[in-house]
C-alpha cells in the first residue's frame, strides 16, 4: 500500500485548526492586554504622564531676590549689591577636576589663591553644587571662555549679584558680612522651614546685622517656567513669578561720627559705643582693629584667613560686643548710687584716706592709686579724684549680694539685648555665682576688689555704654538698637523700629543729682579728666577708669613704662553730654592704653565736639597721652 494512504488527513487538519485557534486566542489576548494598557495610560493615567512629559519640556528655575541694602541714618550705603560674571564648576559633572582647572587656566587667568579658595569651598559644599573658581570676570574673559565652552563640561559662566561693603573695616563689626551657604546653614534653614525660600541662593548672613536681620534682608525667591531642549538648554521663558527684594535697613548710626571716633584711636586697639540715652539708638559702634568683610563674600583664601586669626591684634574680635574687661573705676558711680540708695553712705559721710584699706584682723592692704592717700574724702570727692580707699570700704559695708542686686539693675552682668548676634554677658558676681562657678565660698577680700571694678567683675564696652545711658536717662532702661527703620521693599515705606523701654529704675532725684554733679566735676580742674574737659563750651559728665591686666605683688609699684605694651592696664572713660540734658552717652576703651584720663577721655571729647558742635578734629584738640602722662585713672 502506498505511504500516502497511511496518513490521516482529517485528523491532521483537525490538529492544525486547533493549534491555529490557540494561537489566535493568544494573539487576541495579547492585543486585549495591550489595548487595556493603552486605555489605562491614555484615560486613567493621562494627567500623570502629561505632567511628566511637560516637566521634561519645562524646567522650574528659582529667581534669587536682590538683597536689601544697609544704610546709615543719613542714607549713606554701608552694604550694597553689584552685578558681575563668575566662572563656576559643578564638580559632579567633571571626571578629573585638577586637569579641568589646569586646562581652564589656559583660557581664563586662575591664580593660586583662586585654586585654594575653590578647594576650601569644595570641602564645605556638596559636590553637585556649582562653585566659583573665578569671580568678576572681564568682558574679554567672558568672550574668550564662551568660544571654548565646548571643551569644558560642567563649567559655565553665571551672572550674579555680589555684596559689597564700601567702608570695609570701619563698619565690619556692626554690618557683618554674607558668606556661602554651608551644610550647617542648610540644617538651620530646614529646621526653621525656610529652605524653600533659599532655592537658588548661594549666600546667607554670617555675622553682624547681615546675620541678625537675615530674614528681612534676603527677600522672597521667585520662579520661572523655562522651556528647555533635549540638551537641557533654555529655549524660552513661559511664565515668571518675580522675586521680592529684601527690605532695606536704615540704622541710627552716623557714619561720619563713626569715622571720627575710629580715627581718634589712631593705631590703638579698643572700642567705643555711643548711645542716645532716651531711645537706646546706637550712634557709633567702633571695634578696632577691624577687617575687610569683602574677603568673606565668596570664601576667604587660606592666607588671608590665617593672617586674620593669627594676628596678635585679634581683628576678628568684636571688642565692643564681645570684649570682656574689668570695668575699673567706671564702676564707682554705680557703687556710689548703691551706697546712697541702700543707706550705707550719706552725701556728707567722709573718710580719712591713708592710702590703703585693710579688713579688720588681716594684714593685707588694698592700696589706693595715690601713695599716702587723699586725706579727707566724701562721696563727691571720691568720684572726682577716683579714691579707691573710699570704695574698698563701701563695698565691704554693702556686701557683694547687695552690690549685685542694685548695680545689676543697670544691665551690668547681663546681655543688653542689642540687635546684633554674639553679645557676651559679662560678670557681676555674687556669692551664689562663685559657688556655682568655682564651688567655693565667697570671701570678704573678693568683695573689696569688686568695689573698684576689679576681681571677678567683668563688663563689655556695650554694657558700660548702656549703663551710662541709663544714668543719663534718669533710670530709664532702653534696649540698645542699631536699626531705626525698615524700608519695605513692596511699597518703599519706612517703618520705624520703636524705642523699647524695658524698665525704669527707681532712683531718688537728689541721689542722681549728686552723682551727676560729681561726674561733671571729674571733667573740671581737679578732676581726673580735667585735661579732656578743658575749654569745652558745654558741660559733660564723665568717669575715668583704669583696669588692671597683670596683678601686682604686695609692696611692688606699677610703672607702665617698664611693662610690655600688652600687659599694661586698659584705659576706660564713660560720659554723657550735655550734662543738663544728655543727647549722647558713650564709653571709650583703649586696650592696654594705661590711664583713662590720658588715653580714653580725649577720644570722648573729640566725639562730643563733633556731635554737639559739628567740630572736626584738628591739631588743637586733646590727644592720646603717652604712658605715664597722668596719675590715677
Amino acid at each position: 500500500m502506498p505511504a500516502a494512504e497511511l496518513r490521516n488527513l482529517k485528523h491532521e487538519i483537525h490538529q492544525f485548526r486547533g493549534r491555529l485557534l490557540v494561537a489566535a486566542l493568544m494573539v487576541s489576548a495579547l492585543f486585549l492586554v495591550l489595548a487595556g494598557r493603552f486605555v489605562h495610560l491614555q484615560v486613567f493615567e493621562h494627567a500623570h504622564y502629561d505632567t511628566l512629559a511637560e516637566s521634561n519640556r519645562i524646567a522650574i528655575a528659582p529667581v534669587v531676590p536682590n538683597r536689601g541694602l544697609i544704610l546709615d541714618r543719613n542714607g549713606v550705603e554701608l552694604a550694597h549689591n553689584f552685578s558681575a560674571y563668575t566662572l563656576e564648576i559643578t564638580p559632579a559633572k567633571t571626571q578629573n577636576l585638577d586637569a579641568l582647572i589646569d586646562e581652564l587656566a589656559t583660557v581664563v587667568d586662575i591664580a593660586p589663591k583662586d585654586r585654594k579658595r575653590f578647594r576650601k569651598l569644595l570641602e564645605e559644599s556638596k559636590n553637585f553644587e556649582s562653585l566659583p573658581i573665578r569671580n568678576r570676570l572681564s568682558d574679554e574673559e567672558v568672550a574668550r571662555f564662551s568660544v571654548n565652552r565646548y571643551r569644558f563640561p560642567g563649567v559655565e559662566i553665571k551672572a550674579r549679584l555680589f555684596r559689597h561693603y564700601p567702608h570695609r573695616d570701619l563698619t565690619a563689626h556692626l554690618v557683618g558680612y554674607i558668606g556661602r551657604i554651608n551644610s550647617k546653614d542648610v540644617e538651620a534653614l530646614e529646621a526653621s522651614e525656610q529652605s524653600a525660600n533659599y532655592r537658588g541662593s548661594d549666600h546667607i548672613g554670617k555675622m553682624g546685622l547681615e546675620q541678625s536681620y537675615e530674614q528681612k534682608l534676603h527677600g522672597t525667591t521667585g520662579f520661572e517656567q523655562v522651556e528647555v531642549d533635549a540638551g537641557g538648554r533654555a529655549v524660552r521663558t513661559l511664565s515668571r513669578t518675580p522675586p521680592t527684594s529684601g527690605d532695606n535697613l536704615i540704622l541710627s548710626l552716623d557714619l561720619k561720627l563713626q569715622e571720627i571716633a575710629w580715627r581718634a584711636f589712631g593705631e590703638r586697639r579698643g572700642a567705643l559705643v555711643a548711645i542716645e540715652p532716651n531711645s537706646g539708638a546706637v550712634l557709633a559702634f567702633v571695634s578696632k582693629p577691624g577687617f575687610d568683610p569683602n574677603l568673606f563674600v565668596d570664601g576667604i583664601d587660606p592666607q588671608s584667613w590665617e593672617s586674620l586669626i593669627k594676628s596678635p591684634d585679634r581683628p576678628m574680635t568684636n571688642r565692643a560686643l564681645q570684649g570682656q574687661y574689668p570695668p575699673g573705676s567706671t564702676f564707682k558711680p554705680f557703687m556710689a548710687l548703691a551706697g546712697l540708695a541702700l543707706g550705707k553712705r550719706t552725701p556728707h559721710y567722709s573718710i580719712s584716706d591713708p592710702g590703703y584699706f585693710a579688713l579688720p584682723g588681716l594684714a593685707h592692704q588694698y592700696r589706693d592709686w595715690k601713695k599716702g592717700g587723699h586725706g579727707a574724702v566724701d562721696l563727691h570727692r571720691s568720684l572726682v579724684i577716683s579714691c579707691d580707699t573710699y570704695y574698698y570700704g563701701l563695698a565691704n559695708d554693702l556686701g557683694v549680694d547687695a552690690i549685685h542686686n542694685y548695680v545689676g539693675q543697670f544691665g551690668l552682668g547681663n546681655r543688653t539685648g542689642i540687635d546684633l548676634p554674639g553679645e557676651m554677658p559679662g560678670i557681676l558676681p555674687s556669692q551664689e555665682w562663685k559657688m556655682r562657678r568655682f564651688r567655693q565660698k565667697w570671701f570678704a577680700g573678693d568683695t573689696v576688689s569688686v568695689g573698684i571694678g576689679q576681681g571677678y567683675n567683668i563688663a563689655t564696652p556695650l554694657q558700660l555704654a548702656h549703663a551710662t545711658a541709663v544714668l543719663a536717662a534718669n533710670g530709664k532702661v532702653y534696649r540698645p538698637q542699631m536699626v531705626s527703620h525698615v524700608q519695605d521693599a513692596r511699597d518703599g515705606k519706612l517703618r520705624p523700629v520703636g524705642a523699647e523701654l524695658t524698665r525704669s529704675i527707681a532712683i531718688q532725684p537728689e541721689h542722681l543729682q549728686r552723682i551727676r554733679a560729681a561726674m561733671v566735676d571729674v571733667t573740671r580742674p581737679g578732676g581726673t579728666a580735667a585735661q579732656a574737659g578743658a575749654g569745652a563750651p558745654y558741660s559733660f559728665a564723665g568717669k575715668t577708669g583704669t583696669a588692671q591686666v597683670v596683678a601686682i605683688k604686695q609692696g611692688e609699684s606699677y610703672d607702665e613704662r617698664r611693662v610690655h605694651e600688652r600687659h599694661r592696664d586698659h584705659a576706660w572713660f564713660i560720659a554723657f553730654a550735655p550734662a543738663e540734658n544728655p543727647t549722647i552717652a558713650l564709653v571709650v576703651l583703649v586696650e592696654n592704653g594705661g590711664h583713662g584720663s590720658s588715653a580714653a577721655a580725649p577720644i570722648a571729647r573729640i566725639v562730643f565736639d563733633y556731635w554737639l558742635l559739628g567740630k572736626q578734629p584738628n591739631a588743637t584738640q586733646p590727644k592720646l597721652g603717652a604712658p605715664g602722662d597722668a596719675e590715677g585713672d
